[in-house]
């Protein structure tokens, strides 16, 4: 089970770090990723962390912005986001996996809210 956690409300040019716990069983051995998903859009793939942290994976639009980090020992994903605009308002997901496409993850959280605004 996976729990997302740390959205909200902030202004454009804010910061925000999310979570991601899981719990129940170790992803210490599987990569992990966070998407987002605006009102009326596809699940669109954010960024991705290898199981030993030793390669990660942006997406071009938060690229310098956002950051993708884990604890293995908290069994906890991160995702720092900084400099937030307006477009990155969605319901952030984690996920188990690796790769882009959301096909290629198992597990998801339930998602947690951001919202930017202007």
């Amino acid at each position: 089970q996976l729990q997302a956690s740390g959205g909200g409300l902030v202004q454009a040019g804010g910061s925000l770090r999310l979570s991601c716990a899981a719990s129940g069983r170790t992803f210490s051995s599987n990569g992990m990723g966070w998407f987002r998903q605006a009102p009326g859009k596809e699940r669109e793939f954010v960024a991705g962390i290898s199981w030993s942290a030793g390669n990660t994976y942006i997406a071009d639009s938060v690229k310098g912005r956002f950051t993708i980090s884990r604890d293995n020992a908290k069994n906890t994903s991160y995702l720092q986001m900084n400099s937030l605009k307006s477009e990155d308002t969605a319901v952030y997901y984690c996920g188990v996996g690796w790769g882009t496409s959301a096909g290629r993850y198992d597990y998801w959280g339930q998602g947690t809210q951001v919202t930017v605004s202007s």
